[in-house]
């Protein structure tokens, strides 16, 4: 998509390796954000018939694609491996086997080739995406919904995160895919419930909004995808009503996600003066089109400008992971040592600028 030659290209070139889940991704973009490759192997077939992802069959498949990934997104950059002036790959959070393959060959590489190595947090990855498809400023309000996350943020700079709220539970984005499940719908359970929701009804079942009228910007979605799974064995699972569900369980976390981010508005306001500040939602679960119109309707309403990566960047992909180290370079961030160990939990609100790691968090993400 983005091929072409480069001659006497003056920015770094930064290769990008995102292996956290069920996808390996590989991406070079430069230091200015311009996108020279991006290439995914998907997974979904491996995992279809068992229903979800089976970490250990991801990790192989990782060890098993990545060279060939690496190698593809050069040839579409048209350049070769001496050309690459630093390397980002996911450190955490995610599926712990996929993340190591991905920092190994990135550690290896970014050691052979005598070029910086950075440890990307997969989750700053969608935080910062805004940044480089939407020319986004700091700080902007940011809500961070995907397969296995959900939380509401002020993004103040690379590695400078103030949370508001987060799940106490389920992501939006494994109740989207566990009620996909229960309803015998194939991965990927998200877009399969966005797509069968478009003929549904969805006030014909009465669904859960939990949290909405509680003080504060927390969510949760466990007890919502239990009442969808309760709903549909009450009606001796029939077909007929499976689209009303869907389009039943669509509306609740898209009110749910509205109230949430309403609230966590108001305490931006408080803590930034800014006449018109900037919204962003983000990760695989922003690239449903329902749940993006109505934040767009809440920015409306609250005074706020609306923002969202492309779909292709919302879901997971390398060039997002390359983006954050262009970041840390363009704001003075030193790389990460060689040493630095992938995590499986790694709280956004965690991170510094100097890459420590504080683990006292009172909300610990869940892996994807």
């Amino acid at each position: 998509m983005w091929q072409f030659a480069l001659k006497e290209v003056m920015e770094q070139l930064i290769l990008g390796i995102e292996t956290s889940c069920d996808e390996t991704a590989a991406a070079i973009i430069g230091d200015n954000g311009h996108i020279y490759a991006s290439q995914i192997s998907s997974q979904i077939s491996e995992h279809q018939r068992h229903g979800g992802v089976v970490p250990e069959i991801a990790a192989r498949a990782h060890i098993d694609r990545i060279e060939g990934v690496i190698k593809a997104a050069l040839a579409e950059a048209n350049i070769t491996k001496d050309q690459i002036s630093a390397i980002a790959a996911t450190a955490g959070p995610g599926l712990i086997g996929g993340v190591l393959v991905g920092t190994v060959v990135a550690k290896a590489m970014a050691a052979a080739l005598s070029v910086p190595y950075y440890a990307v947090n997969h989750l700053e990855g969608h935080a910062l995406t805004a940044r480089l498809t939407n020319g986004v400023r700091f700080p902007y309000l940011l809500l961070l919904v995907s397969g296995g996350h959900t939380q509401i943020l002020a993004v103040e700079a690379p590695a400078q995160y103030r949370l508001y709220g987060a799940t106490l539970d389920d992501a939006a984005g494994e109740a989207f895919d566990k009620s996909a499940k229960a309803l015998g719908l194939p991965m990927p359970g998200g877009p399969n419930i966005e797509h069968l929701a478009k003929s549904g009804d969805a006030s014909r079942f009465d669904l859960p909004r939990p949290m909405i009228k509680k003080p504060g910007c927390d969510l949760s979605f466990s007890g919502l995808k239990t009442a969808v799974i309760k709903a549909w064995q009450e009606t001796g699972e029939d077909a007929k009503q499976k689209s009303d569900l869907a389009a039943a369980l669509q509306a609740a976390i898209s009110d749910c996600l509205y109230y949430r981010s309403r609230a966590a508005m108001q305490n931006f306001r408080a803590d930034f003066d800014i006449d018109t500040p900037d919204f962003v939602v983000a990760g695989g679960v922003a690239a449903n089109q329902t749940i993006r119109e109505r934040l767009k309707e809440l920015c409306v309403f609250e005074g706020f400008s609306f923002h969202a990566p492309p779909i292709h960047l919302c879901t997971d992909n390398a060039v997002m992971i390359a983006w954050v180290a262009a970041e840390y370079q363009h704001a003075g961030l030193s790389p990460s040592g060689r040493d630095f160990a992938p995590l499986p939990r790694w709280p956004l609100a965690s991170l510094t600028p100097d890459m420590t790691v504080q683990h006292t968090s009172h909300h610990m993400d869940n892996a994807s």
